[in-house]
């Protein structure tokens, strides 16, 4: 399985080429296309009840598509739903990478995919308590709203970020949930909730946020509507 990304970091295109007999799972909905040479199978991934812990908790599809290569081999391509970035990761077997709900677009058929508890406080705003777990030997591949950008922390080292920029980070890394400020700040500074992650580890950055481009937009649109309805 080789991946290469095109048209990067606004309007990223994953291009997947599988060896023959390889196969691969996308997030539904994130093929762009494939070759004549590739079979599409639609499938609870891991089983009813883990497919329904994923969907449920992680935010994602409950289906997701699954990629075979012919004799002859194929290429898939994907694309995630908003602009932004795509990012290949090779994961090792001992080093998993919890990501954010939305962000999962492709991998290797090796790489189990699953939910973990993101602490008692709501993780991402808008997302729920779940982050995806990713884990196993082979190839990631994750998507961002806008580019990537990523963090390599020391050993103690800790770095405080807002929650609707995080992409994924290592499962290592210590984290903690928490308001920007006091009362005050969390309502008015536009910040909102913040992650304290302590290192050692990688994390990576979205360089934009869905949750700040929908509250740009939303009086936008309200706006309109009143005007109309007026």
């Amino acid at each position: 399985m080789k991946t290469e990304v095109l048209y990067r970091p606004s309007y990223s295109l994953a291009v997947v080429e599988l060896a023959p007999g390889e196969r691969m799972r996308a997030e539904a909905g994130a093929m762009v296309s494939m070759s004549a040479g590739v079979s599409l199978q639609t499938k609870a991934a891991g089983g009813f009840l883990a497919s329904l812990k994923r969907s449920l908790l992680g935010g994602e599809s409950f289906f997701m598509n699954e990629f075979a290569a012919s004799e002859q081999g194929g290429t898939v391509t994907l694309a995630p739903a908003l602009p932004g970035d795509v990012l290949v990761l090779e994961l090792e077997s001992d080093r998993p990478l919890l990501v954010q709900s939305g962000s999962y677009l492709g991998s290797a058929i090796e790489i189990e995919i699953d939910t973990k508890w993101g602490g008692a406080k709501t993780f991402f705003a808008s997302e729920g308590l779940f982050l995806l777990r990713c884990s196993g030997q082979g190839t990631l591949i994750l998507s961002s709203y806008g580019a990537i950008h990523e963090v390599d922390l020391e050993d103690g080292e800790r770095y405080t970020v807002d929650t609707g920029h995080l992409v994924a980070f290592d499962e290592g890394i210590g984290f903690k949930v928490r308001a920007v400020g006091g009362l005050k700040s969390t309502l008015f500074s536009g910040e909102g909730l913040v992650v304290d992650l302590t290192g050692p580890g990688r994390i990576y950055l979205q360089t934009r946020s869905a949750d700040a481009f929908l509250s740009w937009l939303m009086p936008h649109v309200q706006r309109q509507i009143s005007r109309r309805s007026g």
